[in-house]
């Protein structure tokens, strides 16, 4: 956020803080190890390779672009020296990555889990892993001077160049991982698809005013090593679900199968994680599987009906840019596909090739995408030379052409966007141990940077290759709020919303249990949260008024005790709320050949 004209830059200072205390940034994710058996292979402790530990402190400030000056405790990133978070796009992770447990005390809460910012092969920041940065905001500030202040030891730097966008970002801290506490699940059910033919009924004992379990699936066998099960999709009849080399189709009342399992080649590594208007996903799998295979056959796929598109090879961007590892993101009939340097765009109604997104000027090489309402590319530039930064920018979807760019300051990663419309990015500084939120206007400006003093926990997936800018969970956005929940430090939880015009703190709720509440969408004036289960209790669906009034959480769900172990199972997990139904399903599978694992669960009224 800029300082008010004629005011100087404000803002607290302090030495980052410990990478190895407690962290959960605001918005930054970080691993939290699940308490009990875990479905997914144990994460990483402590904070990834090449991904600063925790932000320093101070809220972000507003600055007129003359006046250069501490922004919070760490200098921002826009075009600055070092100042200042879930990506996978929309309901999902990084595809055909390891899962890490999430910030309710379970892995990927919506998306393949956890990746952070840092190098390729760290995990990324983004909404629902803890934040391996702790500290405040750090604030984006745009000059036309390069300036060095010495403020209480610390020497703050603030550039800007002529006519480029570029201001700085605040930086926010990270929490601990959370653990998460679960007994062995039970094992109903053989995943037939039959809808009732559960060796034991779940709705036995259900109290009065709990929903009842609709259907459960158990997943199919996976290797030992474990295999990914990416994206989950909810249409007005079916809910599909990927696993492993499978796409699997149910009724969404009673769970029976809409289709015949549809089996890949070989394993599915990637996804659309948003379905077209007209409900249909692209589905990547791998070429083979050996090690040099590639993660570059594309199958469109129609989600009511199983029925087989068009498929398409993703072809290597050259040399060290390879389709090892990809993410894919939908925009319109756009489907932009990402590489580690470079991405390509296809014509998701007929398959065929539209344009690439190759290098261009200083050095610059496409990194990430984000779609939805608009397309958006953050590119790396000058890799390891004096003009070392990202770019965002916002790309013609049907053409690629760009709209605008905006610049980072040297130092700045761009490792998440929590939103595309509005535009909210999550930024990070590994030298300077801060990160920063910030609001692109629609031509790129700098809307307003978030200034709360809290420790945020979205969910995020591990993104190895490409960054999976949309890979995270537990955030959620409307025109004019972003919405994130609090880490859990002594009992519940809160859900803090925040101006997209100021960066402040407009409300914040409680969570009415002792569990995690965290945001999973907006629907009207109302946001959708879901509250972790426990082991005496399920978890509940609420809705909290966005406008006006109280904004204490209602339940709208409220899920029956007896079914709480396994709801509690589900370590890496994708969740969604459609039609009052409540959906929730595995992200990755550990290949345990001990006994079945879950895939996906389904709660009505």
């Amino acid at each position: 956020m800029a300082q008010p004209p004629n005011q100087p830059p404000q803002g607290g200072f302090g030495a980052p803080q410990d990478p190895s205390a407690s962290g959960g940034g605001f918005g930054a994710p970080t691993p939290s190890p699940p308490q009990g058996p875990p479905q997914t292979p144990p994460p990483p402790q402590g904070p990834p390779s090449g991904v600063p530990p925790q932000p320093g402190y101070g809220y972000p400030q507003q600055t007129p672009p003359q006046q250069p000056g501490p922004y919070g405790r760490q200098p921002g990133p826009y075009n600055q020296q070092p100042g200042p978070y879930a990506s996978g796009p929309y309901a999902s992770g990084p595809y055909g990555q390891p899962q890490q447990p999430g910030p309710y005390g379970q892995p990927g809460y919506g998306h393949p889990q956890p990746q952070y910012p840092g190098a390729p092969g760290a995990p990324q920041p983004g909404p629902g892993s803890r934040n391996p940065f702790k500290g405040k905001p750090v604030m984006i500030i745009g000059a036309a001077v390069v300036t060095a202040l010495l403020v209480g030891g610390t020497v703050w730097a603030v550039s800007g160049d002529d006519g480029k966008q570029d201001e700085k970002p605040v930086a926010q801290k990270s929490d601990d991982p959370k653990p998460d506490a679960s007994g062995a699940p039970v094992d109903p059910g053989d995943g037939s698809g039959d809808g009732g033919s559960d060796p034991e009924d779940l709705n036995e004992g259900r109290k009065s005013g709990e929903s009842k379990v609709l259907w459960y699936k158990e997943a199919p066998d996976a290797p030992r090593s474990g295999a990914d099960a990416p994206g989950m999709w909810i249409t007005d009849r079916t809910a599909v679900k990927a696993a492993y080399k499978e796409l699997s189709a149910y009724n969404v009342a009673d769970g029976k199968p809409t289709w015949e399992p549809l089996t890949f080649p070989q394993e599915i590594c990637a996804v659309t994680p948003e379905k077209t208007p007209d409900d249909k996903v692209v589905i990547a799998y791998m070429s083979g599987s050996s090690d040099r295979a590639k993660c570059n056959q594309l199958q469109l796929v129609d989600l009511d009906t199983g029925e087989k598109g068009w498929t398409q090879k993703v072809e290597d961007g050259g040399l060290f840019d390879s389709a090892i590892s990809i993410e894919m993101t939908l925009s319109g009939n756009t489907l932009m596909v990402g590489r580690s340097q470079s991405g390509t765009a296809f014509d998701v109604t007929s398959g065929d090739k539209m344009y690439d997104k190759k290098k261009y000027g200083d050095a610059c090489f496409p990194a990430g995408f984000a779609g939805g309402e608009r397309l958006v590319q953050v590119a790396s530039c000058g890799a390891g030379g004096d003009n070392e930064r990202d770019e965002v920018q916002e790309l013609d979807p049907k053409t690629g052409k760009v709209k605008w760019t905006r610049k980072f300051g040297k130092g700045w990663r761009v490792e998440r966007a929590y939103s595309v419309d509005p535009l909210v990015v999550y930024s990070t500084n590994k030298d300077e141990k801060a990160w920063n939120i910030s609001t692109l206007g629609a031509d790129g400006s700098i809307r307003s940077q978030v200034a709360v003093d809290e420790d945020f926990a979205a969910e995020c997936g591990w993104a190895i290759l490409a960054r999976d800018l949309q890979g995270c969970a537990g955030v959620a956005a409307d025109a004019d709020t972003l919405y994130l929940p609090t880490k859990a430090t002594t009992g519940a939880n809160e859900i803090v919303a925040i101006s997209l015009a100021t960066g402040k703190e407009k409300w914040r709720v409680k969570s009415p249990a002792a569990d995690s509440m965290v945001p999973m969408k907006v629907e009207g004036d109302q946001l959708i949260a879901y509250v972790e289960p426990s082991y005496d209790a399920g978890g509940r669906v609420v809705s909290v008024p966005t406008t006006g009034g109280s904004h204490e959480p209602v339940t709208l769900m409220q899920n029956p005790q007896g079914v709480a172990r396994i709801e509690n199972g589900f370590f890496s997990k994708a969740i969604d709320w459609v039609d009052g139904r409540f959906y929730i399903s595995t992200t990755r599978l550990s290949g345990n050949d001990d006994s079945k694992e879950k895939l996906m669960l389904a709660y009505g009224k």
